[in-house]
């Protein structure tokens, strides 16, 4: 059994909303596990973030941000239910953070429902191919190929990808911790990532790595 401690149930308090009791119900039930912990109040419909997730959020901002002196430029749609929590402090960091983490990261797709299916069975396949090319028996090859496709939505993802200010942290737990926070639900719509001479042929630089030692 995993040792819940106090920080933990803060840390999921903040998160989602909950009380402290039925956070600690929820780390005792998944061991421990903090993403499993949040889905399972949503399930319990115990969690602030799963209670205002239904709620139409069409206000936000468009937030723009710009990296090495215009080598990367980004553009990110991020949705709140009111304009006066868009025009908050708060809401707008939120925004920045998001920008930049696009421009770090450099993902395909907001969440993974909207991967489309051709993708991932192409990946699929070249997944199959290396893990056979590795002389991995075929009876595991297909388990693998799931693990594997987990890896990559975590890294083509924004939602499921690790915030590049907190480890700890996804995107989404980015987003449910300020949905507790600022009290509306928050939502990112779409976004546009720009790099410069992208599809050109020359020599690389790896920008995204700039713009993350920049926020270090």
């Amino acid at each position: 059994m995993a040792t819940i401690t106090a920080a933990m149930v803060k840390e999921l308090r903040e998160m989602t909303g909950a009380g402290m009791m039925d956070c600690k119900k929820a780390l005792n039930e998944t061991e421990g596990n903090i993403e499993k912990a949040v889905d399972f109040l949503r399930e319990k419909g115990l969690a602030a973030a799963a209670k205002k997730a239904g709620r139409v959020a069409a206000e936000g901002v468009v937030e723009a941000y710009i990296h090495g002196g215009g080598r990367i430029g980004v553009m990110v749609e991020v949705n709140c239910e009111t304009d006066f929590v868009a025009k908050t402090d708060d809401f707008k960091a939120l925004a920045r953070d998001i920008a930049m983490q696009i421009a770090a990261t450099n993902p395909l797709f907001v969440r993974r429902e909207e991967v489309d299916e051709a993708v991932l069975e192409h990946e699929r396949e070249v997944l199959r191919a290396q893990a056979l090319n590795e002389g991995k028996p075929e009876k595991i090859v297909e388990k693998m190929i799931v693990g594997r496709i987990e890896k990559y939505y975590k890294e083509i993802c924004l939602m499921e990808q690790t915030f590049i200010k907190n480890p700890d942290q996804t995107i989404a737990d980015l987003i449910n911790s300020s949905i507790a926070k600022i009290g509306e639900n928050i939502s990112i719509r779409r976004f546009a990532r720009y790099q410069l001479g992208e599809g050109i042929e020359k020599k690389e630089n790896d920008f995204a790595a700039e713009v993350m030692a920049a926020v270090k």
